[in-house]
């Protein structure tokens, strides 16, 4: 294989390999509401509910002060860097190129839903990128959050749809599960009072996994951590969410660059993976969390 040389940063295509591994590990590429940013920093409008009244034949229309805020997205870059001996480039039977593009995507999904869901503290651009979902929810007397104390029954996954039920932003066509992979066990066993599953297995690409009979997806991402971790150790989470809340800035796409340059002095060409996200919470109460906790 010939090696390449690509002097500008190159962007992933819609529907590309890295594109499609990305959006299939990370819940939050795939169903995030995508906003286009041409600046780092973007603020996006969140109204609340408008008045409705009936109005009498030739009666003035009352006036209903719009209660309109907004939420500020502010960009953060997720990067990384391999470094190749040219050997590989030339005499590998394999793309690896291809190969490590697509093995970035996957550790930037389960870094970037960890850190959209599941870290435990306030951003602050750095260890923590963004004020998470987990944040978000767990914060205030009237939190949407709910804790196991054991393991997941039927009861606490209703519950929890029931927090974002009576939320009062509840959207039937725009309500998502996100869960952990490692509940999908817990989750299986789990029926309704005539002996029915909960939770539908995947069956096509048009068929995918329900909870509830609402889409699931299952992220890596999905447990709490004090900073964003690409691998988080802490307590698996199942979250029901409004998807229209689930704001995701991209600055940039994902995309590459190959340079020689970097390691003049030795045959190791290095391979530059980046991506630039932001992220916000559109309202708090658009979402319902289960922490699967110890008893």
């Amino acid at each position: 294989m010939a090696a390449l040389v690509l002097n500008q940063w190159i962007p992933e295509e819609l529907g590309s390999e890295v594109i499609t591994a990305a959006e299939q590990s990370s819940a939050v590429e795939a169903y995030g509401r995508k906003i286009a940013m041409t600046t780092d920093t973007y603020k996006v409008p969140r109204i609340g509910e408008s008045s409705v009244g009936v109005v009498g034949k030739s009666q003035p229309y009352p006036e209903d002060p719009a209660n309109m805020d907004t939420v500020l997205l502010d960009t953060v870059k997720f990067a990384g860097q391999n470094v190749l001996a040219e050997e590989d480039l030339d005499d590998s039977h394999i793309d690896v190129i291809a190969a490590l593009q697509k093995s970035w995507a996957l550790g930037y999904a389960k870094t970037f839903d960890n850190a959209c869901l599941g870290t435990t503290a306030v951003g602050n651009g750095t260890t923590v990128p963004f004020t998470s979902v987990y944040k978000e929810v767990s914060t205030g007397a009237a939190a949407h959050k709910i804790a196991t104390a054991g393991p997941v029954t039927y009861d606490k996954v209703s519950q929890t749809f029931g927090k974002v039920e009576q939320g009062g932003f509840f959207s039937d066509s725009d309500i998502i599960v996100i869960a952990h992979t490692s509940l999908k066990e817990s989750l299986r066993g789990l029926v309704d009072g005539n002996g029915r599953p909960l939770f539908i297995e995947q069956v096509s690409a048009i068929q995918p996994a329900t909870l509830f009979g609402y889409e699931l997806r299952f992220s890596d991402g999905a447990k709490t951590s004090a900073t964003n971790l690409q691998n988080p150790t802490g307590n698996p989470l199942l979250i029901v969410a409004n998807r229209q809340h689930l704001i995701v800035g991209v600055r940039k796409p994902i995309e590459s660059q190959l340079s020689y340059e970097a390691g003049w002095s030795t045959d190791e060409p290095h391979l530059k993976m980046r991506a630039r996200r932001a992220f916000a919470v559109g309202r708090a109460k658009a979402f319902g969390i289960l922490e699967v906790t110890g008893a």
